[in-house]
């Protein structure tokens, strides 16, 4: 018997994926990601400055942070004041790994790029829309700083976006929410550029282990999803 997701969705479907840019009036680039019923704000800002290991590399730095709001789960999550928790790290550091591969670091010079994403829902996937979003947001604030700096406009590369694949009931299945989550055997994240290059590849077998067809299967899958997220977030920037 065929799964059915809680959702209505297609095996091979998206959520409904909307991305409002300039979402905030201060950062120099923003935007509201909504996956679903996931919701993260993205923002970002630059500094004239670089951490004290690269300064006179030439070199500049992209950074990020994620948090999730307390209201943005059933149960209250506490906010992390004193001492980040290992998810929110490990996470943090993969927005700033993928969005680094669409950066000319060497080009943005003596800069940091300041990335922020704050999950107001959370429906599941909240890593991959952080990344998604928060692409669109760095470009905006390129796009706008680059008016007074035109140099800036060499920094990007290339595009770079983030699925959730997995095995739900073992069923290869896209963008899992958090009922798909719940019950699926593999649960992967996917960031690829829109050069086609893998940056992450994150899989986990969480009931019985998969084999290279299964996971060939996934990553098929999850092209079909990054290619839909390269377009709207294309529509988005335009």
């Amino acid at each position: 018997m065929a799964v059915t997701r809680s959702d209505g969705r297609q095996l091979d479907q998206l959520r409904e994926v909307k991305i409002t840019p300039n979402y905030m009036e201060n950062p120099s680039g923003s935007c509201l990601i909504e996956v679903g019923k996931t919701r993260v704000i993205c923002s970002a800002i630059l500094e004239e400055t670089v951490p004290h290991w690269l300064k006179g590399s030439g070199n500049g730095w992209l950074t990020a942070e994620y948090s999730m709001l307390p209201g943005s789960s059933s149960q209250r999550i506490s906010r992390e004041r004193s001492k980040l928790g290992g998810r929110t790290q490990e996470i943090q550091r993969l927005i700033g790994r993928s969005l680094r591969a669409a950066i000319d670091l060497k080009a943005l010079g003596e800069r940091s790029l300041l990335v922020d994403c704050d999950v107001l829902d959370a429906d599941g996937g909240t890593r991959t829309a952080a990344i998604t979003g928060a692409y669109v947001a760095v470009m905006l604030a390129v796009k706008k700083l680059s008016t007074k700096n035109p140099a800036l406009k060499s920094i990007v590369k290339c595009g770079v976006a983030a699925v959730s694949v997995g095995l739900v009931e073992g069923y290869p299945s896209l963008d899992l929410h958090y009922d798909d989550d719940k019950r699926a055997q593999v649960d992967m994240n996917i960031v690829k550029t829109s050069a086609g290059e893998y940056v992450e590849v994150q899989g986990t077998a969480e009931g019985l282990p998969f084999g290279r067809k299964g996971l060939n299967d996934l990553l098929d899958l999850a092209d079909k999803g990054l290619d839909q997220l390269f377009q709207i977030q294309n529509a988005a920037l335009s």
